[in-house]
Order: C-alpha cells, then structure tokens, then sequence
C-alpha cells in the first residue's frame, strides 16, 4: 500500500483551515464576478474569471464557461457537486473558510485546494 502526502501548500491549506472556524461570511444574494483558483499538489494555482450566483448564506453557484460548481455551506463542511449541463461529473464533501470574499476549499483526497474570489459589485 502506498501513502500519498499533501503537498507543503496542500498541508499548509489544510493546517489554515483545520484552524480557523467555518463560517457562513458569504456575500448578500445575488451574481458577482469572481476569480476561480485550483492548485493540485505542489502546482502554483491556476486562476481565471468565473461568475458566482449567490442564492443565500448558505448555497452558492460557481460557473465557469459551461461548469457549474454547485455549493451548499454547513456549519464545517461544504458540499461540492460540479456539473456540466445536466450531469454531474464530481462531487465531495470539504472542510472551508471564508477570508473577507474569498471562499477556500480542500479536495484531500483529490490533493486540490480551490479558492473562490468573489469581487464586489
């Protein structure tokens, strides 16, 4: 059996978020523009434009060109399900934080951090 290990900034994103409370920070409804970042392993992130539908303090929509990043904020978790059209191609259950408008998740098993910049209006 191999062990995998987390990457210094996978571990480094995973020890911030294992320290800092989840909480539900997320902007009044509606759409924003955003920058969407994803950094797999030891990779710097690769970051571009999205749009961000807030329907409420706890669900949110991330879309990029035709993906769709559907997420439900609980009090520790964030439920991730990533659509194209109408079929799901992904989902996972992860820790989160909120940095002023910047949402940040950790797909562990995946070794991904994502970080969701909303921008205001």
């Amino acid at each position: 059996m191999t062990v995998r290990r987390a990457g210094p900034a996978i571990a480094a994103f995973a020890l911030a978020l294992g320290s800092a409370a989840a909480r539900a920070d997320a902007p009044a409804p509606g759409r924003y523009a955003a920058q969407f970042c994803v950094a797999v392993g030891d990779a710097q992130a690769d970051c571009g434009p999205a749009q961000v539908e807030v329907r409420s303090g706890r669900k949110l929509a991330v879309r990029i060109a035709d993906l769709a990043y559907h997420l439900e904020l609980a009090s520790s978790q964030v439920d991730v399900v990533l659509m194209h059209g109408t079929m799901q191609i992904d989902g996972f259950f992860a820790s989160y934080e909120w940095d002023g408008t910047t949402l940040r998740f950790l797909d562990l098993d995946k070794r991904t951090a994502y970080g969701v910049q909303i921008e205001p209006r």
